[in-house]
């Protein structure tokens, strides 16, 4: 039949016919690597479809194999809230890591025998999530911070392997759909090939390349570009079902036309997944696309729910990584840097060098012992390691490259910020800088822990505000905290007449505390709230702390030489002790702890309890000042030593530990019935 004799309803037919044709042989191309028709044959009926969409416009639908080709420019990308966030994975660096977290999947499900994993390659690409309603895909967007993502739905749409219509039947009515967007190799060196060609920038890995081509605000510019997906999970489901395990629904994925990676392999226990990854490592350099490690996931769904997340990370699945690149460069100089807590740390400035796809001029040294190790000298030649988004760190000297003129490393004698004296425990690698209230260094961090909930507790002063009020000089000690003004703090951003008021009361209400708060508050080494509070039962008063030896100290009740070490040497330093009188001169004060009464009852008197879970009848703050009441000791972990546990709702591996040791484990309601005996 020609097409001048054709009727509409013929040319709806033929059209309909060619877009079912089409899907077809790219569901084969794509998803089933089982190509049925040349390339130039493919192009036949695409050239036929066009033809006939042009000569009826009215036919063409949105998901039309023909509609890839982009749209206008956008002017910025929308923002998309993810329904389910989409959560980043903990990494493996080597088997012994990858058995880690076998044994603790096992554990948490209370099962001795293997559990059944789904291995498959982790892409070196952008993870994004799409989403079909009655089979059409409607929405792309970007992991983004894992809440919130980028609207590229345009974008995704250009891309050959993505189904603008799944195939096949049974799908939920809404589905969403999890993958990895990526460059093939192949496709890469031909677009920098292009580029070259074009005295144009050239990407520098495939990674970038796909990230780039994914952020074009011009979509025609996207469809250009050699874009492919393999999907690696679900997310949203509903007006429908997926199978109970995480191949199967791959499986079920590829049924409706998704592209799912072809090295998924389903294997049981731990040593199965490291043999997975040791292929996979002998693979690697021969795969089209490439890969930066294995990701292992518990395979049964069931499972998956009873081992949850923890913060932005899921319990039951882990991203196994491949050793890095290296490079050889000159180690041109080392700089001690302080961190927010003091630790001093060699930094190595570096001949630049590009591995691991960046451009590297500056990597750690962690510490002197590695220095050591390393045998390093400024001047040497030097092998870097880089792997994937983890800080570069020189892994060795090439001796045999060494300069005459190379010099050895020394490490200050003082705090390189502040000049304040640097300790370093015996068998600790990193040396500290002791002005921990002065250093300007950990000031922002000096000033959070000293204003936190278990120190003053000052109420709205949060971790923003502190940065700014650092920032822009308004607070260089912890003192400096209650010279603020309200104008002053009505200067920062979002904070209005009335929340400056407000931290300003707030200020003026944390002023009253207690020594043992002030104590934890200052921020020495290891002096937590029960150590604080044991030096306050101990001394009674500021000014005896303060003058104790480090062989006085340790008569105090879980004072050892480390800890009595770090106290007497924070309070040796002038700039540390500055900042105290000041903080008593701008209003800091306590009342004396009472003595317990004579004859008092004390039931606990001698016993270690520590507390856990969430309690109902009373705060954390308050049973632990209650069983200080009764004479207990009150610390934050479990250990041998440990006499009871009171466990609150949803209590975590405290109480797994406390029942692994043999602990008396206490309820709430247990509590509150001793304490009914004893009148508390």
């Amino acid at each position: 039949m020609t097409q001048t004799s054709m009727f509409p309803q013929d040319a709806e037919q033929e059209i309909q016919s060619l877009r079912d044709q089409i899907n077809d042989h790219n569901h084969r191309y794509y998803v089933q690597d089982d190509p049925e028709i040349t390339d130039s044959a493919y192009d036949r009926l695409m050239n036929r479809l066009k033809e006939l969409e042009t000569e009826h416009p009215d036919q063409i639908t949105a998901e039309s194999p023909t509609q890839r080709v982009g749209a206008a420019p956008l002017s910025a990308f929308g923002q998309i809230r993810h329904e389910l966030p989409m959560l980043s994975l903990d990494n493996a660096f080597n088997e012994d890591d990858l058995n880690d977290f076998d044994r603790r999947v096992r554990d948490r499900l209370g099962n001795a025998e293997s559990v059944e994993y789904a291995c498959e390659p982790k892409l070196d690409g952008i993870a994004v999530s799409l989403l079909y309603e009655n089979g059409r895909l409607v929405r792309g967007a970007t992991r983004g911070d894992g809440s919130t993502g980028e609207d590229i739905t345009m974008n995704v749409r250009t891309i050959p392997s993505i189904p603008l219509q799944l195939v096949g039947s049974d799908w939920p009515e809404r589905l969403e759909v999890r993958g990895e967007i990526f460059m093939p190799r192949a496709g890469f060196e031909k677009l920098n090939q292009r580029a070259k060609a074009r005295d144009e920038k050239v990407f520098v890995n495939p990674r970038n390349a796909a990230a780039g081509s994914l952020r074009q605000l011009d979509s025609r510019v996207t469809a250009k570009r050699p874009l492919d997906m393999y999907c690696y999970s679900g997310g949203i489901v509903e007006g429908g079902s997926l199978p109970t395990k995480h191949a199967d629904i791959l499986e079920r994925f590829k049924d409706w036309g998704l592209r799912v990676n072809p090295e998924l392999r389903v294997v049981q226990g731990a040593k199965a997944c490291a043999d997975y990854f040791a292929r996979m490592s002998e693979k690697r350099d021969g795969l089209p696309y490439e890969i930066d490690g294995i990701v292992y996931k518990v395979n049964e769904l069931a499972l998956q729910e009873r081992l949850g997340f923890v913060a932005r990370a899921p319990r039951w699945a882990i991203a196994h990584k491949f050793p890095a690149q290296e490079e050889m460069t000159i180690l041109k100089d080392v700089e001690f840097q302080v961190g927010r807590t003091g630790a001093i740390t060699p930094v190595a400035r570096l001949q630049p060098v590009f591995v691991g796809g960046v451009t590297v001029s500056n990597a750690t040294l962690h510490n002197m012992d590695e220095v050591a190790r390393l045998g390093l000298k400024i001047g040497d030649t030097v092998v870097v390691h880089r792997a994937g988004d983890v800080i570069p760190k020189v892994v060795r000297a090439v001796e045999s490259k060494r300069p005459d003129d190379a010099r050895d490393i020394e490490f200050p004698d003082t705090c390189p910020v502040c000049d304040s004296e640097v300790e370093r425990d015996e068998g600790e690698a990193a040396f500290r800088c002791t002005g921990g209230l002065f250093c300007s260094a950990q000031r922002k961090e000096a000033i959070k822990h000293f204003s936190a909930r278990k120190a003053l507790d000052v109420d709205g002063l949060g971790d923003k505000l502190v940065d700014q009020f650092v920032e822009k000089g308004l607070v260089k000690t912890v003192a400096d905290l209650f010279k603020l003004t309200v104008e002053q703090i009505s200067g920062m951003e979002r904070m209005g007449k009335k929340s400056a008021t407000n931290l300003v009361n707030a200020l003026e209400v944390s002023k009253k505390t207690t020594l043992a708060r002030f104590i934890y508050g200052l921020g020495i080494r290891e002096v937590g709230e029960a150590t604080a509070q044991s030096l306050v039962s101990h001394y009674k008063e500021l000014d005896a702390i303060k003058a104790a030896t480090t062989e006085q100290l340790q008569e105090v009740d879980d004072v050892g030489p480390i800890v009595a070490s770090h106290i007497e040497k924070f309070f040796r330093q002038e700039h540390n002790l500055e900042v105290i009188d000041e903080l008593l001169t701008v209003g800091i004060h306590w009342e004396q702890e009472a003595e317990p009464e004579e004859g008092a009852e004390q039931p606990l008197e001698g016993e270690v309890w520590v507390l856990t879970g969430s309690l109902q009848s009373m705060t954390r703050d308050e049973g632990k000042a209650i069983l200080q009441q009764l004479g207990a000791k009150v610390t934050g972990s479990v250990s041998a030593k440990t006499t009871a546990l009171l466990a609150g709702e949803k209590a975590g591996s405290k109480l797994t530990k406390a029942q692994n040791l043999g602990v008396r484990v206490v309820t709430e309601d247990d509590f509150n019935e001793l304490r009914a005996e004893w009148g508390i």
